[in-house]
């Protein structure tokens, strides 16, 4: 088999024959910056290769490069067939790099009722007079002291092998930790001395991308700890379904080690971070959507992607948290948010328990946009659920300047309407890169109130201007001129990339009229839009309306509850009572398959116009189009 030495590190790898250097560049854990889940999409898995034998189509893909380029050896790295040995130069913009990783979340309130208990306990030795068990007068010490009932404890016999040992040696001052479990109470540990304030729980959003922690006290619900980094998963797949398609392979087992990995890793950077000794940690938290709660869990996901589409399991799942290979307290609980279908999952489920739609009256709309998006519609009655391929176009991808929230994105932009000059702030404020998803939604608005594009997203050309200009496949539209920018090229927006974003927001505007449908309301209907993930945290409610990415309701009605998924998984670590709406939620919400709903097609195609084909349903961005035609009229 071919090996592939990778510069600048020389790390090696062997691949098959034909095999890509996508492929070459997993074995080697590198980790290659591939939005389109290595489709030859996005155009950022960037190699140059130096000597060596490798094909790559430059008829088919060479687009994504200047002739130079193409002569220095540029090619995509998931698009390029090894034929023999290689050597291949990864720039440093391929690498996966630091994202802005969402850890806010609005901190709300909820009473405090854990689920784990710790009983400092002072015990009187066994006499003849007295000559009761070990564990009896252990589990009557933790009745005295407020606990539950001796006769409804449950003692594992793990810890009953520890008890007489551990009672002696500290002179019978011992603490006893309690779990509330299916089923009853669960004796967990028992500690020499006082170490009552010493109990902590972890909330986890195990995303496809990013996993965030928060570690809480659980005698008093303080945040003590906070962390966040990326799903190692991505080294096996960009995406949800690659990452299937790798468990298929036999990957499973490797897929839920990262996962375990990952989330281990952000569980130690909050527990230094707060002081925390991870043996202190009793119980975890998670929220993720379906697949990756199954793959953490170990349970073959494959099932979900083939019809009629069905999960192993929707309800919410216990065990504990060394089963799953999760380095905290040996027999720590771990607690696994329901899901409602395959692609409804406890994620999502979290957002509804963190925005109270579930608990209120009013009718919400909940939207949470990545690769993929989820649109939940309803209130404590009722509630539609549906989810969609958004297309990578909202994350940076098949945009041939976007790119991932990374240093160095434009994250937001404005234009000057008369001089056409934007005006726009780069993540860390460093040297512009490319546009993330919250600075294309401003882009595509502004172009749009400024009429640069029309209402089908074609570039006005006709208007005399150094920034538009016909470009080597496309007429485009220049954001930053190359001396002002960190690569050294013109950043520029296309008329494909403004085609692709158009039909990454038809989908979710569709799936948005297709709930409303559903349930016979209009955008009048509708009391609250939630935006709740990061995208949906950074970006402009009003462009967001402009362009048709929602519907247009009244801008006071539209919230952003930040990373909802971590919130919620919070809620339900520190007030056990909430766990018990957590079914109730998943059993509300009806799931919509839009791919078997005839009328999300036509909503779809209706979609594909800034804002809409039908106008009247955004009188206010009517109102603004007008106005525009005056203007350059």
């Amino acid at each position: 088999m071919p090996t592939v030495t990778f510069l600048p590190s020389f790390r090696k790898a062997v691949v098959d024959r034909e095999g890509t250097l996508m492929e070459a560049a997993l074995n080697a854990g590198i980790n290659l910056n591939v939005v389109c889940g290595g489709q030859g999409k996005c155009g950022k898995c960037v190699m140059f290769v130096k000597s060596g034998v490798a094909e790559f189509d430059r008829d088919q893909f060479g687009r994504f490069f200047s002739p130079e380029e193409l002569e220095s050896g540029a090619c995509l790295a998931c698009q390029t067939r090894v034929i023999d040995d290689a050597s291949v130069f990864v720039p440093e913009s391929s690498h996966i790099q630091e994202q802005k990783i969402l850890i806010e979340t609005l901190g709300l309130e909820t009473e405090f009722h854990p689920s784990v208990w710790k009983y400092p306990l002072v015990l009187n030795p066994p006499s003849l007079d007295d000559p009761s068990p070990d564990l009896t007068r252990l589990l009557w010490g933790i009745e005295k002291k407020g606990g539950p009932r001796e006769g409804k404890i449950y003692a594992p016999l793990e810890v009953i092998r520890s008890i007489p040992r551990v009672l002696r040696d500290s002179g019978w001052k011992i603490t006893a930790t309690v779990a509330l479990v299916p089923g009853g109470y669960r004796l967990i540990d028992v500690e020499k001395g006082d170490t009552s304030s010493r109990l902590y729980g972890v909330a986890v959003d195990l995303g496809t991308t990013t996993v965030v922690v928060f570690i809480r006290s659980l005698v008093d619900g303080r945040v003590v700890g906070v962390a966040s980094n990326y799903n190692k998963q991505i080294s096996c797949g960009e995406d949800i379904l690659s990452r299937v398609n790798y468990a298929r392979k036999g990957g499973l087992a490797k897929l839920q080690s990262l996962a375990a990995e990952s989330i281990n890793t952000a569980i130690t950077r909050a527990a230094n971070q707060a002081g925390v000794d991870r043996e202190d940690i009793h119980e975890v938290v998670i929220a993720g959507n379906t697949i990756m709660t199954h793959i953490l869990m170990g349970i073959d996901p494959a099932y979900m992607i083939e019809e009629p589409y069905v999960p192993v399991v929707r309800r919410y799942l216990t065990a504990a948290a060394s089963r799953v290979g999760l380095e905290v307290k040996e027999n720590a609980g771990l607690f696994i948010f329901p899901a409602v279908s395959d692609f409804i999952g406890g994620d999502i489920v979290a957002d509804v328990l963190a925005s109270g739609m579930s608990e209120s009256s009013e009718v919400s709309l909940l939207i949470d946009i990545g690769t993929n998006f989820e649109v939940v519609l309803g209130n404590r009655d009722w509630m539609f659920s549906c989810a969609g391929a958004a297309g990578p176009a909202l994350e940076g991808g098949e945009v041939l300047f976007g790119m991932r929230a990374n240093p160095g994105a434009i994250e937001q932009i404005t234009l000057d309407l008369e001089t056409l000059t934007p005006a726009y702030r780069t993540i860390n404020h460093e040297k512009p890169r490319g546009i993330c998803g919250s600075g294309l939604i401003d882009l595509l608005a502004e172009l749009l109130r400024a009429c640069v594009i029309d209402r089908t997203g074609r570039i006005n050309t006709v208007i005399a201007h150094p920034r538009i200009r016909l470009g080597p496949h496309f007429p485009e539209f220049v954001v930053a001129w190359k001396e002002e920018t960190g690569i050294g090229k013109d950043i520029v927006i296309t008329e494909n990339d403004i085609k692709n974003l158009i039909m990454s927001k038809a989908s979710i505007l569709a799936a948005c009229i297709t709930l409303m449908n559903e349930a016979g309301i209009s955008r009048n209907g509708i009391d609250r839009i939630y935006f709740t993930g990061a995208f949906g945290n950074y970006l402009s409610k009003e462009n967001a309306i402009i362009i048709g990415l929602i519907p247009e309701v009244p801008l006071e009605r539209i919230r952003t509850i930040g990373n909802g998924a971590i919130e919620g998984a919070n809620i339900a670590l520190v007030n056990r009572k909430k766990r018990k709406q957590l079914d109730e939620i998943a059993r509300t919400m009806a799931y919509i398959e839009l791919n078997a709903t005839p009328s999300f097609m036509d909503e779809y195609t209706r979609g594909c116009f800034l804002p809409h084909t039908d106008l009247s349903l955004f009188p206010v961005v009517e109102k603004m189009l007008d106005e525009c035609r005056i203007h350059r009229g």
